[in-house]
Protein backbone atom coordinates (compact mmCIF):
# COMPACT_ATOMS: atom_id res chain seq x y z
CA UNK A 1 0.00 0.00 0.00
CA UNK A 2 1.50 3.49 -0.86
CA UNK A 3 2.10 6.20 1.88
CA UNK A 4 0.24 9.11 2.06
CA UNK A 5 1.06 12.54 0.23
CA UNK A 6 2.25 13.55 3.91
CA UNK A 7 3.51 10.41 5.29
CA UNK A 8 5.86 9.94 2.50
CA UNK A 9 9.65 9.77 2.72
CA UNK A 10 10.67 13.10 0.94
CA UNK A 11 13.63 10.86 -0.37
CA UNK A 12 11.40 9.07 -2.49
CA UNK A 13 10.76 12.17 -4.69
CA UNK A 14 14.26 12.38 -5.51
CA UNK A 15 15.28 12.12 -9.08
CA UNK A 16 18.54 12.16 -10.59
CA UNK A 17 21.47 13.44 -8.99
CA UNK A 18 18.94 15.13 -6.22
CA UNK A 19 19.49 14.69 -2.56
CA UNK A 20 18.92 16.89 0.66
CA UNK A 21 22.34 17.48 2.01
CA UNK A 22 23.39 18.44 5.85
CA UNK A 23 21.38 21.80 5.94
CA UNK A 24 18.45 20.10 4.95
CA UNK A 25 18.05 21.58 1.64
CA UNK A 26 17.74 20.33 -1.78
CA UNK A 27 20.53 19.30 -3.68
CA UNK A 28 21.17 18.98 -7.09
CA UNK A 29 23.76 18.16 -9.16
CA UNK A 30 25.84 19.17 -5.97
CA UNK A 31 24.55 22.85 -5.50
CA UNK A 32 22.22 23.72 -3.01
CA UNK A 33 18.81 25.15 -4.85
CA UNK A 34 18.20 27.92 -2.43
CA UNK A 35 21.86 29.32 -2.89
CA UNK A 36 20.78 28.88 -6.94
CA UNK A 37 17.97 30.97 -6.48
CA UNK A 38 20.05 33.18 -4.39
CA UNK A 39 22.51 33.53 -7.44
CA UNK A 40 20.75 33.33 -9.97
CA UNK A 41 17.24 34.60 -9.13
CA UNK A 42 13.85 33.37 -9.64
CA UNK A 43 11.48 31.66 -11.24
CA UNK A 44 14.78 29.87 -12.70
CA UNK A 45 15.12 26.37 -14.82
CA UNK A 46 17.60 23.91 -13.71
CA UNK A 47 19.00 21.26 -15.60
CA UNK A 48 21.06 18.32 -14.28
CA UNK A 49 23.09 17.31 -16.80
CA UNK A 50 24.67 14.68 -15.10
CA UNK A 51 20.85 12.77 -15.37
CA UNK A 52 20.54 14.09 -19.05
CA UNK A 53 24.01 12.42 -19.70
CA UNK A 54 23.32 9.29 -17.92
CA UNK A 55 19.44 9.32 -19.52
CA UNK A 56 21.07 9.50 -22.93
CA UNK A 57 23.55 6.54 -22.05
CA UNK A 58 20.87 4.43 -20.68
CA UNK A 59 19.12 4.41 -24.36
CA UNK A 60 22.10 3.84 -26.53
CA UNK A 61 23.29 1.06 -24.35
CA UNK A 62 19.63 -0.76 -24.46
CA UNK A 63 19.24 -0.35 -27.79
CA UNK A 64 22.98 -1.27 -28.72
CA UNK A 65 23.04 -5.25 -26.84
CA UNK A 66 19.76 -5.70 -28.64
CA UNK A 67 19.40 -3.84 -31.48
CA UNK A 68 23.10 -3.49 -32.91
CA UNK A 69 23.03 -0.57 -35.09
CA UNK A 70 20.19 1.24 -33.78
CA UNK A 71 20.09 5.38 -34.06
CA UNK A 72 18.83 7.43 -30.81
CA UNK A 73 17.90 10.74 -31.98
CA UNK A 74 17.06 13.38 -29.08
CA UNK A 75 13.50 14.89 -29.93
CA UNK A 76 14.76 18.89 -29.53
CA UNK A 77 11.09 20.12 -29.22
CA UNK A 78 11.70 18.96 -25.24
CA UNK A 79 14.46 21.31 -24.40
CA UNK A 80 16.47 23.23 -26.91
CA UNK A 81 19.32 25.56 -26.51
CA UNK A 82 22.98 25.65 -27.81
CA UNK A 83 23.86 23.51 -24.65
CA UNK A 84 21.34 21.05 -24.57
CA UNK A 85 22.81 20.61 -28.10
CA UNK A 86 26.26 20.65 -27.48
CA UNK A 87 25.29 17.92 -24.66
CA UNK A 88 23.52 15.46 -27.09
CA UNK A 89 26.03 15.88 -29.96
CA UNK A 90 28.81 14.79 -27.15
CA UNK A 91 26.62 12.01 -26.44
CA UNK A 92 26.54 10.34 -30.31
CA UNK A 93 22.83 11.35 -30.39
CA UNK A 94 21.03 12.44 -33.60
CA UNK A 95 18.84 15.36 -32.95
CA UNK A 96 15.22 15.95 -34.34
CA UNK A 97 14.37 19.30 -35.46
CA UNK A 98 10.75 20.53 -36.22
CA UNK A 99 11.32 24.26 -37.40
CA UNK A 100 13.69 26.64 -38.94
CA UNK A 101 14.38 28.03 -35.64
CA UNK A 102 15.10 24.82 -34.13
CA UNK A 103 17.24 24.05 -37.44
CA UNK A 104 19.31 27.39 -37.25
CA UNK A 105 19.70 25.87 -33.20
CA UNK A 106 21.82 22.92 -34.45
CA UNK A 107 23.41 24.43 -36.79
CA UNK A 108 24.62 27.69 -34.65
CA UNK A 109 25.53 24.64 -32.32
CA UNK A 110 27.76 23.11 -34.52
CA UNK A 111 25.91 20.22 -34.47
CA UNK A 112 26.65 17.43 -37.30
CA UNK A 113 23.93 17.87 -39.84
CA UNK A 114 24.30 13.95 -41.55
CA UNK A 115 22.78 13.58 -37.77
CA UNK A 116 19.92 15.30 -37.93
CA UNK A 117 16.02 14.80 -38.92
CA UNK A 118 13.98 17.58 -40.01
CA UNK A 119 10.14 17.00 -38.92
CA UNK A 120 6.81 19.10 -39.48
CA UNK A 121 3.64 19.11 -40.50
CA UNK A 122 3.71 22.05 -42.64
CA UNK A 123 7.21 22.90 -43.82
CA UNK A 124 7.62 25.97 -45.64
CA UNK A 125 9.79 26.37 -48.59
CA UNK A 126 11.96 28.47 -47.05
CA UNK A 127 12.40 24.78 -44.31
CA UNK A 128 12.66 22.89 -47.49
CA UNK A 129 15.69 24.86 -48.85
CA UNK A 130 17.51 24.79 -45.57
CA UNK A 131 16.92 21.23 -45.45
CA UNK A 132 18.92 20.96 -48.50
CA UNK A 133 21.28 24.06 -48.38
CA UNK A 134 22.82 21.99 -45.31
CA UNK A 135 22.11 18.68 -46.26
CA UNK A 136 20.18 17.35 -43.31
CA UNK A 137 20.91 13.39 -42.84
CA UNK A 138 16.62 13.03 -42.76
CA UNK A 139 13.57 14.64 -43.90
CA UNK A 140 10.45 13.24 -42.87
CA UNK A 141 8.14 13.48 -45.48
CA UNK A 142 4.06 14.55 -44.23
CA UNK A 143 1.98 15.43 -47.22
CA UNK A 144 1.96 15.02 -51.20
CA UNK A 145 2.12 18.97 -51.41
CA UNK A 146 5.57 18.54 -49.55
CA UNK A 147 6.74 15.67 -51.92
CA UNK A 148 6.31 17.94 -54.89
CA UNK A 149 7.72 21.35 -53.67
CA UNK A 150 11.13 19.29 -52.11
CA UNK A 151 11.64 17.52 -55.38
CA UNK A 152 11.16 20.78 -56.98
CA UNK A 153 13.37 22.44 -54.89
CA UNK A 154 16.44 19.71 -54.83
CA UNK A 155 16.24 19.32 -58.65
CA UNK A 156 16.61 22.99 -58.94
CA UNK A 157 19.77 22.57 -56.97
CA UNK A 158 20.81 18.90 -58.22
CA UNK A 159 20.71 17.45 -55.10
CA UNK A 160 19.37 13.91 -54.07
CA UNK A 161 17.39 14.14 -50.51
CA UNK A 162 16.94 11.14 -48.52
CA UNK A 163 13.86 11.07 -46.46
CA UNK A 164 11.48 8.91 -44.43
CA UNK A 165 7.82 8.60 -45.06
CA UNK A 166 5.40 9.82 -41.98
CA UNK A 167 2.63 7.61 -41.51
CA UNK A 168 -0.12 6.91 -39.29
CA UNK A 169 0.00 3.49 -37.85
CA UNK A 170 -3.66 4.02 -36.21
CA UNK A 171 -2.96 3.59 -32.84
CA UNK A 172 -4.54 5.45 -29.73
CA UNK A 173 -2.20 5.67 -26.48
CA UNK A 174 -3.73 6.23 -23.51
CA UNK A 175 -2.50 9.51 -23.02
CA UNK A 176 -3.50 13.33 -23.62
CA UNK A 177 -5.68 13.54 -26.67
CA UNK A 178 -3.56 16.22 -27.48
CA UNK A 179 -0.76 14.58 -27.47
CA UNK A 180 -2.52 11.22 -29.59
CA UNK A 181 -0.43 11.76 -32.57
CA UNK A 182 -0.65 8.57 -34.28
CA UNK A 183 -4.18 7.64 -34.72
CA UNK A 184 -5.88 7.36 -38.15
CA UNK A 185 -7.84 10.81 -37.18
CA UNK A 186 -4.38 13.19 -37.14
CA UNK A 187 -3.26 15.78 -39.26
CA UNK A 188 0.27 13.74 -39.11
CA UNK A 189 1.60 12.05 -41.91
CA UNK A 190 -0.27 9.30 -44.26
CA UNK A 191 -2.98 7.14 -43.25
CA UNK A 192 -1.85 3.47 -43.79
CA UNK A 193 -5.51 2.44 -44.40
CA UNK A 194 -7.85 3.73 -47.02
CA UNK A 195 -4.66 3.67 -49.73
CA UNK A 196 -2.88 6.65 -48.73
CA UNK A 197 0.30 5.27 -47.76
CA UNK A 198 1.03 3.29 -50.72
CA UNK A 199 0.05 6.17 -52.78
CA UNK A 200 2.67 8.53 -51.07
CA UNK A 201 4.99 5.73 -51.70
CA UNK A 202 4.97 5.59 -55.23
CA UNK A 203 4.90 9.47 -55.64
CA UNK A 204 8.02 9.44 -53.85
CA UNK A 205 9.56 6.75 -55.53
CA UNK A 206 8.70 8.27 -58.86
CA UNK A 207 10.84 11.34 -57.78
CA UNK A 208 14.18 11.58 -58.55
CA UNK A 209 15.84 13.52 -56.25
CA UNK A 210 14.04 12.25 -53.09
CA UNK A 211 15.52 9.10 -52.26
CA UNK A 212 13.03 6.64 -49.78
CA UNK A 213 14.83 5.47 -47.03
CA UNK A 214 11.96 4.08 -44.78
CA UNK A 215 9.28 5.08 -42.72
CA UNK A 216 8.55 7.27 -39.60
CA UNK A 217 5.74 7.17 -36.90
CA UNK A 218 5.12 8.68 -33.19
CA UNK A 219 1.99 7.47 -31.70
CA UNK A 220 2.18 10.16 -28.77
CA UNK A 221 3.55 11.30 -25.48
CA UNK A 222 4.23 10.65 -22.15
CA UNK A 223 2.84 6.55 -22.36
CA UNK A 224 3.30 4.69 -19.40
CA UNK A 225 2.34 1.15 -21.28
CA UNK A 226 4.34 -0.58 -23.76
CA UNK A 227 1.57 -2.55 -25.43
CA UNK A 228 1.11 0.81 -28.12
CA UNK A 229 4.67 0.60 -28.49
CA UNK A 230 4.78 -2.82 -29.38
CA UNK A 231 1.79 -2.86 -31.89
CA UNK A 232 3.03 0.26 -33.53
CA UNK A 233 6.43 -1.97 -34.34
CA UNK A 234 4.40 -4.54 -36.10
CA UNK A 235 2.27 -2.53 -37.74
CA UNK A 236 4.96 -0.59 -39.39
CA UNK A 237 6.80 -4.08 -40.02
CA UNK A 238 3.83 -4.82 -41.43
CA UNK A 239 3.82 -1.52 -43.66
CA UNK A 240 7.07 -1.93 -44.65
CA UNK A 241 6.51 -5.61 -46.10
CA UNK A 242 3.06 -4.48 -48.00
CA UNK A 243 5.32 -1.88 -50.06
CA UNK A 244 7.87 -3.91 -50.96
CA UNK A 245 5.41 -6.41 -51.82
CA UNK A 246 3.28 -3.27 -53.75
CA UNK A 247 6.32 -1.11 -55.01
CA UNK A 248 9.75 -3.03 -54.47
CA UNK A 249 11.19 -0.64 -51.72
CA UNK A 250 13.71 -2.68 -49.82
CA UNK A 251 12.80 -0.63 -46.65
CA UNK A 252 16.89 1.18 -44.92
CA UNK A 253 14.82 2.51 -41.77
CA UNK A 254 12.18 2.05 -39.31
CA UNK A 255 11.47 5.02 -37.06
CA UNK A 256 9.24 4.59 -34.47
CA UNK A 257 9.40 8.15 -32.83
CA UNK A 258 9.20 8.74 -29.46
CA UNK A 259 6.93 9.32 -26.58
CA UNK A 260 8.10 7.34 -23.36
CA UNK A 261 6.53 8.59 -20.27
CA UNK A 262 8.84 9.87 -17.13
CA UNK A 263 7.49 10.11 -13.43
CA UNK A 264 5.84 13.24 -12.68
CA UNK A 265 4.42 11.76 -9.62
CA UNK A 266 6.23 9.41 -7.07
CA UNK A 267 3.01 6.99 -7.42
CA UNK A 268 4.14 6.88 -11.68
CA UNK A 269 6.07 4.06 -12.30
CA UNK A 270 7.20 4.26 -16.35
CA UNK A 271 8.67 1.43 -18.17
CA UNK A 272 12.82 1.47 -17.73
CA UNK A 273 14.61 1.97 -20.57
CA UNK A 274 15.83 -1.41 -20.81
CA UNK A 275 12.15 -2.95 -20.57
CA UNK A 276 11.01 -0.58 -23.51
CA UNK A 277 13.79 -2.10 -25.97
CA UNK A 278 13.35 -5.26 -24.61
CA UNK A 279 9.59 -4.71 -25.40
CA UNK A 280 10.15 -3.27 -28.57
CA UNK A 281 12.86 -5.01 -30.27
CA UNK A 282 11.57 -8.35 -29.84
CA UNK A 283 7.84 -7.36 -31.06
CA UNK A 284 9.67 -5.37 -34.56
CA UNK A 285 12.20 -8.64 -34.70
CA UNK A 286 9.35 -11.15 -34.50
CA UNK A 287 7.32 -9.31 -36.97
CA UNK A 288 10.05 -9.06 -39.23
CA UNK A 289 10.46 -12.87 -38.76
CA UNK A 290 6.85 -13.26 -39.84
CA UNK A 291 7.10 -11.17 -43.28
CA UNK A 292 10.19 -12.58 -44.03
CA UNK A 293 11.29 -8.96 -44.01
CA UNK A 294 15.09 -8.07 -43.14
CA UNK A 295 14.98 -6.24 -39.92
CA UNK A 296 15.15 -2.41 -41.22
CA UNK A 297 17.67 -0.27 -39.02
CA UNK A 298 15.89 1.02 -36.13
CA UNK A 299 15.53 4.97 -35.21
CA UNK A 300 13.89 6.57 -32.03
CA UNK A 301 13.33 9.89 -30.81
CA UNK A 302 13.02 10.04 -27.64
CA UNK A 303 12.74 13.74 -25.88
CA UNK A 304 10.98 13.45 -22.28
CA UNK A 305 12.32 10.36 -21.58
CA UNK A 306 15.86 11.84 -22.06
CA UNK A 307 15.44 15.52 -19.94
CA UNK A 308 12.32 15.47 -18.31
CA UNK A 309 13.42 14.42 -15.08
CA UNK A 310 16.55 16.33 -15.33
CA UNK A 311 14.81 19.12 -15.11
CA UNK A 312 13.10 21.31 -12.18
CA UNK A 313 11.64 24.92 -11.57
CA UNK A 314 12.86 27.24 -8.38
CA UNK A 315 9.96 29.40 -7.57
CA UNK A 316 10.29 32.10 -4.70
CA UNK A 317 6.90 32.09 -2.60
CA UNK A 318 5.02 35.15 -2.74
CA UNK A 319 1.37 35.49 -1.54
CA UNK A 320 0.90 32.49 1.28
CA UNK A 321 -3.66 33.31 1.44
CA UNK A 322 -6.21 31.04 3.40
CA UNK A 323 -9.66 30.69 2.26
CA UNK A 324 -11.16 29.41 5.59
CA UNK A 325 -12.02 26.14 5.34
CA UNK A 326 -11.68 25.56 1.97
CA UNK A 327 -8.16 26.18 0.70
CA UNK A 328 -4.75 27.91 1.52
CA UNK A 329 -3.29 29.26 -1.88
CA UNK A 330 0.69 29.50 -1.70
CA UNK A 331 1.06 32.05 -5.16
CA UNK A 332 4.71 31.87 -6.23
CA UNK A 333 6.87 34.05 -8.29
CA UNK A 334 6.13 31.84 -11.49
CA UNK A 335 2.88 31.12 -13.96
CA UNK A 336 1.17 29.37 -17.09
CA UNK A 337 3.74 32.12 -18.40
CA UNK A 338 6.80 29.19 -17.63
CA UNK A 339 4.82 26.41 -17.26
CA UNK A 340 1.86 26.31 -19.51
CA UNK A 341 1.14 22.41 -19.27
CA UNK A 342 -1.25 22.54 -16.63
CA UNK A 343 -3.40 25.06 -18.13
CA UNK A 344 -3.31 23.00 -21.81
CA UNK A 345 -3.41 19.27 -19.98
CA UNK A 346 -4.28 19.39 -16.89
CA UNK A 347 -0.80 18.49 -15.76
CA UNK A 348 0.02 17.06 -12.29
CA UNK A 349 3.70 17.96 -10.97
CA UNK A 350 5.40 16.83 -7.85
CA UNK A 351 7.33 19.48 -5.70
CA UNK A 352 9.82 20.07 -3.09
CA UNK A 353 9.99 22.86 -0.14
CA UNK A 354 13.59 23.67 -0.98
CA UNK A 355 14.52 24.94 2.09
CA UNK A 356 12.76 22.68 4.19
CA UNK A 357 13.41 19.62 1.94
CA UNK A 358 14.25 17.67 5.59
CA UNK A 359 10.90 19.01 7.28
CA UNK A 360 7.65 16.93 7.59
CA UNK A 361 5.11 17.64 5.30
CA UNK A 362 2.09 18.80 7.56
CA UNK A 363 0.18 21.15 5.28
CA UNK A 364 -1.89 20.62 2.15
CA UNK A 365 -1.78 23.69 -0.29
CA UNK A 366 -2.90 24.49 -3.85
CA UNK A 367 0.22 26.28 -5.86
CA UNK A 368 -0.96 29.08 -8.03
CA UNK A 369 1.35 31.54 -10.57
CA UNK A 370 1.01 34.96 -10.97
CA UNK A 371 -1.08 35.47 -14.21
CA UNK A 372 -4.24 37.05 -14.50
CA UNK A 373 -6.25 34.38 -14.51
CA UNK A 374 -6.53 31.52 -12.13
CA UNK A 375 -3.48 29.64 -13.27
CA UNK A 376 -2.94 26.70 -10.64
CA UNK A 377 0.49 24.93 -11.00
CA UNK A 378 -0.12 22.17 -8.19
CA UNK A 379 -3.62 21.00 -6.61
CA UNK A 380 -3.80 19.99 -3.11
CA UNK A 381 0.42 19.61 -2.54
CA UNK A 382 1.84 18.42 0.92
CA UNK A 383 4.44 20.57 2.28
CA UNK A 384 6.03 21.49 5.62
CA UNK A 385 5.17 24.71 7.21
CA UNK A 386 5.11 27.21 3.86
CA UNK A 387 5.56 31.44 4.01
CA UNK A 388 6.86 33.64 1.97
CA UNK A 389 10.51 33.73 1.05
CA UNK A 390 10.64 30.11 0.89
CA UNK A 391 12.08 27.91 -2.26
CA UNK A 392 9.86 25.87 -4.22
CA UNK A 393 11.37 23.17 -6.43
CA UNK A 394 8.83 21.98 -8.50
CA UNK A 395 10.53 18.18 -10.13
CA UNK A 396 10.44 17.26 -13.73
CA UNK A 397 10.18 20.36 -15.88
CA UNK A 398 12.84 19.47 -18.12
CA UNK A 399 10.43 18.65 -20.60
CA UNK A 400 8.22 20.88 -22.63
CA UNK A 401 8.86 24.02 -19.56
CA UNK A 402 11.14 26.25 -21.18
CA UNK A 403 10.31 24.63 -24.52
CA UNK A 404 6.43 26.12 -24.28
CA UNK A 405 7.23 29.32 -22.51
CA UNK A 406 5.73 32.91 -22.92
CA UNK A 407 5.92 36.47 -22.27
CA UNK A 408 2.19 36.30 -21.36
CA UNK A 409 1.37 39.32 -18.91
CA UNK A 410 4.56 40.57 -20.21
CA UNK A 411 6.47 38.84 -18.20
CA UNK A 412 10.30 37.91 -18.77
CA UNK A 413 11.41 34.24 -19.62
CA UNK A 414 13.43 32.66 -16.63
CA UNK A 415 16.60 31.27 -16.88
CA UNK A 416 18.11 28.63 -17.18
CA UNK A 417 21.54 27.11 -15.58
CA UNK A 418 23.62 23.89 -15.96
CA UNK A 419 24.59 22.05 -12.49
CA UNK A 420 27.37 19.44 -12.46
CA UNK A 421 30.09 18.53 -9.95
CA UNK A 422 28.82 21.66 -7.46
CA UNK A 423 29.33 24.03 -10.55
CA UNK A 424 26.17 26.03 -11.84
CA UNK A 425 26.45 28.01 -15.16
CA UNK A 426 23.65 29.84 -17.36
CA UNK A 427 22.72 28.26 -20.54
CA UNK A 428 20.29 30.98 -21.23
CA UNK A 429 20.31 34.41 -19.55
CA UNK A 430 16.75 35.97 -17.97
CA UNK A 431 15.42 37.92 -20.30
CA UNK A 432 15.20 41.85 -19.45
CA UNK A 433 12.61 44.25 -19.53
CA UNK A 434 13.94 45.75 -22.79
CA UNK A 435 14.25 42.25 -23.97
CA UNK A 436 10.27 42.41 -23.78
CA UNK A 437 10.43 46.07 -26.13
CA UNK A 438 13.21 45.13 -28.33
CA UNK A 439 11.14 43.90 -31.38
CA UNK A 440 8.34 46.56 -30.55
CA UNK A 441 7.69 49.40 -33.70
CA UNK A 442 5.77 52.04 -33.13
CA UNK A 443 4.57 54.04 -36.42
CA UNK A 444 5.61 57.57 -36.71
CA UNK A 445 2.21 58.77 -36.89
CA UNK A 446 1.78 57.48 -32.92
CA UNK A 447 4.73 59.10 -31.91
CA UNK A 448 2.90 62.65 -32.31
Amino acid sequence: MLASAEERDVRTMLLGTQRINAQGRLEVGGCDTVELAQQFGTPLYVLDEECFRANCRAYQQAFAVRCPGTVISYAGKALMNLAVCRIADQEGLGLDVVSAGELHTALQAGFPTERLLFHGANKSREELEMVIAHRVGRVVLDSLEEIVALQELAAARGAVVEALLRVSPGVTADTHYHIQTGKTDTKFGFSMVGGAGEEAVARVMATPNIALRGFHCHIGSQILDLEPFEQAGRLMVDFAADMREATGLEVQDLDIGGGLGVRYLPEQQPPSVEQFAEALVKAITLRCQERNLPRPRLLLEPGRSLVGEAGLTLYRVGIVKEIAGLRTYVTVDGSLADNPRPALYGARYDAIVANKAAQPRTRKVTVSGRSCETDTLIVDLHTPEITAGDVLAVQTTGAYNYAMASNYNRFSRPAMALVASGRAEVIVERESLQDLVRMDRVPERLRR
